[in-house]
């Protein structure tokens, strides 16, 4: 691997970012419609999330958490 690429932002399946926020295909499509998780990053057919994208879907919930406390 390149320098210029070690700290890429990887991107991420559908699946991957499933596994990630430990949720079901079902649950992952209707956040997206939802505008919960950013839509897709499309490369040709292909739909990807940059992974930092997600990670901030966790940080935005945690946030909400303590706002509402």
């Amino acid at each position: 691997m390149t320098a210029q690429y070690e700290h890429a932002d990887p991107l991420l399946t559908d699946k991957e970012g499933c596994a990630i926020l430990g949720i079901a295909k079902p649950t992952w499509w209707r956040w997206v419609r939802d505008g919960i998780i950013p839509k897709p990053v499309k490369l040709g057919s292909l739909s990807r999330w940059p992974r930092s994208e997600i990670l901030a879907v966790i940080e935005n919930a945690k946030a909400a958490r303590k706002a509402a406390a």
